[in-house]
């Protein structure tokens, strides 16, 4: 089994756990340091007068020693690596956006103890010319982090809604980094309540430097196969504009791009936790392929708005934009195929792999069909929901559930933002695409089907269950509970609510996933536990001559189990918002008509 070397953005389930089971589907093993080495954390003490929280503090970053450490000792069993450089630098994407003093010397000698680190990249590719070394990189966001050395709601709101106003146009790498408090006719914005907004903009300018050192000294100088810019917490305009166009400009001049984006060397898109997801799915590629990658067609087939016409309240490109740089990150290449519902079914012969979008909650039933008629004719699909902010949609959802073509996808989110959501489930496809296109010794299929099971599973438990039902009980009993009466208990339960209340939190979190994971066992999708379970693919049949797989000859296996710890989960950042979860199914093999 090929192995991959990854360093996450954070300890986060979604940029650890999940992008762990999704290589284990892809019949990858994922090396990952030891979670002290990685782990992140908000603010763990409150400083309290009366009934009123004045202050917090205790954030945890990651040890950057530690991941270097770790690349240096993993890198001759790994056959390729997955590198973030926000812990590797900073110890975490929160790490990354922490307010500084200074923001560092001239480039490129900006910062001695970063561009160490950042030359262990280099020494990885140095000593590994032919292993496979792919970079996640952010833009910083607008916003400072909430509840982390005491920044508070208040001063995050603050910080987005001026760091979201227009700023002066610059070209320039060093007037950029000068330009960041400038309004469009040059003078400076008003001062902050909240924040000191000198030591944010220190904070942009070190991020910013070490934006440009990645694309010099490492992709283009130190032979860096890949980066992937995620733009995390974006708008249409605001400060983080002029650092885009200057990326987008080098990533032309300097790389071979074309619009700002090369697909064979770096992309800048808006996302930063689907970014795992979408390298793991490159490394897939290139580790299953025997000579080089061949990028299979991704069609995107809508139902409800054009992608083109929708713009996500936290980034600043349009969906199917950020549709297409994604596929370009995960190793595809986009099929150019009409998008809209109606597109002649002739057209599947242009396509290996189906993105279904559901952008209108009145367009499900279509998109059901959909699915249905994809899943008879054994068309790899993947579903991406847009229908609601942050979660699965309530409407769309439980007729996803009703159907047994929904336990045949490749991949499937309805998690946070529109570019996190892309990220997750084309990702999760396309790795599992390029395993089941290669792999056809049942002692690799088995295992591999169990974790793709697993997750498939946990997208909908975590999305559906939990972010769109269950996390409102969890709020309303938290704040409920509080004794403080200036804050919103649930974005921090483990200083804002009692140790007592905390646990009970807890125990009512692990009582109701148990019913969930139930409730959610027993639908159509799954089918567990009834007399016509809901299968999934096992394996494609072996090609043939023609391209993509052969839908004659594939396998399948039916979903038999599920176990959700009772100790699994937990609220990992100590907030509503995020929790860990990880059921495990159990799919058997079954006999080749029983799911046809």
């Amino acid at each position: 089994m090929k192995k991959v070397a990854y360093i996450p953005l954070d300890d986060r389930p979604a940029n650890l756990d999940d992008v762990i089971v999704q290589g284990k589907a892809a019949g990858l093993e994922v090396l990952t340091p030891d979670r002290a080495v990685i782990r992140n954390r908000m603010d763990d003490t409150a400083e309290v007068e009366g009934t009123e929280v004045v202050g917090t503090s205790g954030a945890v970053y990651g040890s950057t020693e530690g991941v270097r450490q770790f690349l240096q000792s993993r890198a001759a069993e790994a056959d390729g690596f997955i590198i973030s450089i926000d812990m590797l630098v900073y110890g975490g994407l929160i790490g990354s956006r922490r307010l500084r003093e200074d923001g560092g010397g001239e480039y490129p000698a900006y910062d001695e103890a970063a561009t160490a680190l950042l030359d262990t990249v280099a020494g990885l590719k140095r000593r590994y010319p032919d292993k496979p070394v792919f970079l996640l990189d952010t833009v910083m966001r607008l916003a400072t982090t909430t509840m982390a050395e005491g920044l508070s709601i208040e001063t995050y709101n603050e910080s987005r809604a001026l760091m979201m106003k227009p700023r002066a146009e610059r070209t320039e790498f060093d007037e950029i980094l000068n330009g960041y408090d400038l309004q469009p006719d040059g003078t400076p914005y008003e001062d902050t309540v909240h924040f000191d907004k000198t030591l944010y903009y220190n904070a942009r300018r070190h991020k910013f430097k070490t934006n440009r050192f990645v694309l010099e000294a490492l992709v283009r100088d130190a032979g860096a196969d890949f980066a992937a810019f995620g733009v995390d917490d974006a708008s249409t305009q605001g400060v983080q504009a002029n650092e885009i166009h200057w990326i987008e400009a080098r990533i032309d001049e300097m790389l071979g791009g074309s619009g700002g984006q090369n697909p064979d060397r770096a992309v800048i898109l808006p996302d930063a936790d689907g970014l795992g997801h979408a390298l793991m799915a490159r490394m897939a590629a290139r580790l299953h392929a025997n000579a080089q990658p061949v990028k299979p067609a991704v069609a995107v087939r809508y139902f409800g708005r054009d992608g083109s016409e929708i713009v996500n309240a936290y980034e600043y490109m349009d969906v199917h934009t950020n549709i297409l740089r994604h596929i370009d990150i995960a190793g595809g290449t986009y099929s150019g195929d009409g998008r809209s519902p109606a597109a002649s079914e002739t057209d599947a012969a242009a396509f290996e792999l189906e993105l279904v979008a559901l952008t209108s909650e009145d367009a499900v039933d279509g998109a059901v069909a959909h699915l249905e008629a994809n899943r008879a004719a054994n068309r790899p699909t993947l579903v991406v929901d847009f229908t609601r902010g942050g979660s699965s949609g309530a409407v769309v959802t439980p007729k996803l559930l009703n159907t047994p073509a929904t336990g045949s996808l490749l991949g499937y989110s309805g998690w946070n933002t529109a570019g996190n959501k892309i990220g997750i489930s084309l990702g999760m496809a396309l790795s599992r695409f390029f395993f089941l296109k290669k792999e056809t010794q049942e002692r690799q299929l088995g295992p591999a089907l169990d974790a793709h099971g697993s997750l498939l599973f946990k997208r909908f438990l975590k999305d559906y269950s939990y972010k769109t039902l269950e996390i409102g009980v969890i709020r309303t009993e938290s704040r409920a509970r509080t004794p403080y009466t200036n804050v919103t208990a649930d974005q921090n339960m483990r200083i804002f609510n009692t140790p007592e209340d905390y646990e009970y939190l807890t125990q009512l979190l692990r009582a109701d996933m148990q019913t969930r994971t139930n409730e959610l066992a027993a639908m159509p999708a799954f089918g567990i536990g009834g007399r016509t379970p809901a299968c999934a693919i096992r394996r494609f049949g072996v090609p043939q001559g023609e391209p993509g797989p052969n839908a004659r000859d594939w396998r399948f296996a039916q979903y038999a189990g599920v176990v959700l710890p009772q100790d699994d989960p937990d609220f990992i950042w100590w907030r509503a918002f995020e929790i860990s979860l990880n059921p495990e199914i159990d799919l058997e093999r079954t006999s080749q008509g029983a799911c046809r």
